[in-house]
């Protein structure tokens, strides 16, 4: 067994982020069936307070031998099953810092507990039917969101929003293998099957599943973001256009050609997706060994970036350089970012633009004036092609875990009506069919293995 399902026994773990001398309160959780013995050898709450549950009891906690104060802290009850782990609950809610959490920590060790595995309150709420498997992936999600889209998609799983529609998926299979398997049965008892049933009802639960689908690359994006990087010839605006976008002055801006020289980095959110902004040192060959990293730097900048805004001055015309950095990164997805129009007439726009080779998406910004930030953020929605995953479910949004389930679920469907349409027997109807029962189980938890497991609660944090 993975150490990750030794969940017997009383854990404890800090909830809350230690940061020195920052935080006003710091907490500690315990769970399991030893929580209240722990917070009662731990906490002294002077006067008649009651101890019960969902109350929060204000007193200190004293180490039991020394009687030495620790903290002056609260103390919340929660017991079984109305807790997150559907076991005996408590939190001791400390002073912040780092000391005093840590002590009290360490006394609820040595008192009947051990620390709890990364995500191992999660995986007890799971295993013990608080959530089933989408929901505390959703909780994963909250935690780690970095937009107020992402953080609202991961409410919707955490409420039900996936789950709801996968059992129903996983139930509607259930019910077609049990009347496949009742004619296997008891074929001389029941009525022949009705084959076009069957088929227009694997048909609905493979239409849903290409629906679901379909909100892969939104929860993707959602999840890790979008990353573009601003490259260019030195001095074409790109640092000015990196603060008239994030509205700072994340980058020096000076007349002088080669001021950045390395990659500033800005995260920003636009259209509800997280976008990590990297403002990339002008690419030029130049002496400059400094200058020669920062130049390296950009070039792995771009390569790896999702979308490269590649800046031109308008003011200067497109020139060899341009033409030089553009056989560079033409590979990559672009948006022409033609700059410093303030500078320059409809004319001579018009004539950058002619001149300009396999021109895509363009914009025009004067950034030094907050001029075309609005149409530079539409263009980047329109290249990732958000109106397209819009038209999915917004509140839903899968993850490359279920994504790969809800795949083998849909393959499986295709098997089966194929299997229907060579008029084989109805024992191979079903192979197929339980392989289609068993992926959407795995989503929901219903079928699933340690190693999923493992992998799913390894990547929360110790606190949760």
């Amino acid at each position: 067994m993975s150490e990750i399902f030794a969940t017997t026994g009383t854990v404890a773990a800090i909830a809350t982020a230690v940061v020195p001398q920052q935080g006003s309160v710091s907490i500690v959780r315990v769970s399991g069936f030893q929580a209240m013995a722990i917070a009662q050898t731990l906490f002294h709450a002077p006067g008649r307070q009651v101890w019960e549950s969902h109350r929060i009891l204000y007193g200190y906690i004293r180490h039991p031998q020394t009687q030495q104060l620790i903290d002056e802290a609260l103390l919340l009850i929660m017991k079984a099953p109305r807790s997150y782990t559907r076991e005996d609950v408590v939190e001791f809610h400390c002073h912040g810092g780092i000391i005093a959490v840590q002590q009290v920590l360490q006394l609820c060790l040595e008192h009947g507990a051990r620390l709890a595995q990364p995500g191992e309150f999660t995986l007890r709420a799971f295993l013990n039917g608080r959530l089933d498997l989408t929901q505390a992936e959703s909780i994963a999600d909250l935690v780690g969101a970095k937009s107020p889209q992402a953080a609202q998609t991961a409410l919707a799983g955490l409420q039900g929003k996936l789950a709801h529609p996968i059992h129903q998926l996983h139930a509607n299979c259930l019910d077609i293998l049990a009347e496949i398997e009742a004619r296997i049965d008891f074929e001389e008892d029941l009525p022949p099957l009705d084959d076009k049933s069957i088929i227009s009802a694997i048909e609905s639960i493979a239409a849903e599943i290409t629906h679901l689908l379909a909100t892969r690359d939104k929860g993707e994006l959602l999840r890790t973001g979008l990353k573009v990087a601003i490259v260019g010839r030195p001095n074409v605006g790109k640092s000015s256009l990196l603060n008239a976008w994030s509205r700072s002055d994340r980058a020096i801006v000076t007349d002088l050609p080669g001021t950045t020289r390395d990659v500033v980095e800005s995260q920003l959110v636009v259209g509800g997706i997280p976008v990590q902004v990297l403002d990339t040192a002008g690419i030029r060959e130049t002496a400059d060994q400094v200058e020669k990293i920062g130049v390296e730097r950009s070039r792995r900048a771009a390569s790896a970036a999702d979308l490269v805004l590649f800046t031109i001055d308008a003011s200067a015309g497109w020139t060899e350089g341009d033409l030089e950095i553009y056989e560079q990164v033409q590979h990559r997805p672009l948006i022409f970012v033609i700059n410093k129009i303030d500078l320059v007439d409809e004319v001579e726009s018009k004539i950058i633009q002619c001149q300009i080779p396999n021109l895509q998406s363009k914009i025009f910004t004067a950034a030094s004036q907050n001029q075309g930030i609005d149409d530079l953020e539409t263009a980047i929605l329109e290249k990732v092609q958000l109106e397209k995953i819009q038209a999915a479910d917004l509140d839903l949004a899968i993850n490359q875990r279920q994504a790969a389930a809800l795949t083998r679920a849909k393959i499986s469907l295709e098997q089966v009506q194929a299997t229907i349409a060579q008029h084989l027997p109805l024992d191979f109807w079903t192979i197929d069919l339980r392989g289609a029962i068993q992926a959407l189980g795995e989503i929901t938890g219903e079928e699933v293995t340690e190693s999923v497991l493992d992998r799913i609660f390894s990547r929360f944090c110790i606190g949760k």
